[in-house]
């Protein structure tokens, strides 16, 4: 290849950057980091577009993956030479970056992780438009086998929840399906991660993840049948949650539009799932009353098996 192949790079730029020494690809991400500077000083977006197109198209689409991990460097390098400015090529940054995260190869997933760790951290709540993939590769991410690329996604995670839950941006309804569709998922990671998430936003009150417990009640009850424990406490501390703050503000809860589901789970044979929907319902009656009578044949028929139970908690319920 011509050294034009790769301009503005060298060809030396770009050993330098997919070698496997350290020393010699930081070498490389500096100047990289000096480039882009000097371009945008100059206000040459063109330049800096054309050096992102070579990391993110020309490099990455080699089969090596020393290559590969290079032109994940070089696109930290240019987030972190533009600053803020980056925000201005967040597309551009982040979707190549998020490509590498399904790699077969372990390297390079990690490397992927710690790139768009590099990119969001800087462009934050510019990346909020591309958060159903970067919600989809973290899914996925989560289970992943390989220990490194785990620890590299739980840093990723971590700093994705607080741009979202930070900004005032984030819309959370369009968020709901794709927790709904994860809590659904027999993966004990996978499930784990997505309640995780539910947790995280349901920390943040702003985001109003509460008026959406109709869409995630059911999901959420039936993780209570899970057979990891660990996933099934976490599940019933957050449905706790959720009750303590209905209990709190009857007024803006739609009782009508969960009930049912209460009703279908409390006659599950699994007994935390079954007590939990009880309870549920008891609180419900208390609260909305008449409003639901229209239900009542439906209730009797889930509570009235309970009764000859010998385990006093669901009796006395």
């Amino acid at each position: 290849m011509t050294e034009r192949d790769y301009a503005p790079l060298s060809n030396a730029c770009v050993r330098g950057l997919c070698d496997k020494i350290y020393e010699k690809r930081k070498f490389a991400a500096v100047e990289i980091e000096k480039m882009v500077k000097d371009f945008s000083d100059a206000n040459n977006s063109n330049q800096i577009k054309r050096l992102i197109r070579v990391l993110g198209q020309d490099l990455m689409s080699s089969t090596n993956p020393n290559v590969k991990n290079g032109a994940l460097l070089g696109l930290s390098s240019v987030a972190v030479a533009l600053g803020k400015g980056s925000v201005e090529y967040i597309d551009e940054l982040t979707h190549p970056i998020m490509a590498c995260l399904s790699e077969s190869e372990a390297r390079v997933r990690y490397m992927a992780t710690e790139a768009l760790f590099n990119v969001l951290k800087i462009g934050r709540a510019a990346a909020l438009p591309n958060f159903p993939i970067i919600f989809d590769a973290l899914a996925k991410l989560a289970a992943d086998p390989e220990p490194q690329v785990k620890q590299g996604a739980e840093l990723l995670d971590r700093l994705v929840k607080d741009i979202v839950t930070e900004s005032e941006q984030f819309d959370v309804a369009a968020c709901v399906p794709l927790l709904r569709e994860r809590l659904y998922s027999r993966g004990g990671s996978a499930r784990q991660f997505v309640v995780s998430w539910v947790c995280a936003l349901d920390a943040a009150p702003a985001l109003g993840l509460r008026r959406h417990l109709p869409h995630l009640l059911d999901p959420l009850l039936t993780i209570l049948d899970d057979p990891h424990p660990e996933l099934r406490r976490m599940c019933e501390v957050q449905l706790n949650e959720f009750l303590r703050s209905i209990k709190k503000s009857p007024s803006q809860v739609d009782f009508q539009a969960m009930i049912n589901i209460l009703i279908t789970h409390a006659q599950s044979t699994e007994e935390l799932l079954q007590l939990t929907a009880i309870t549920w319902m008891k609180e419900f009656l208390a609260l909305a009353g008449a409003r639901l009578l229209p239900f009542a044949s439906g209730i009797l028929r889930a509570v009235l098996p309970c009764l000859a139970h010998a385990d006093d908690s669901r009796r006395n319920s």
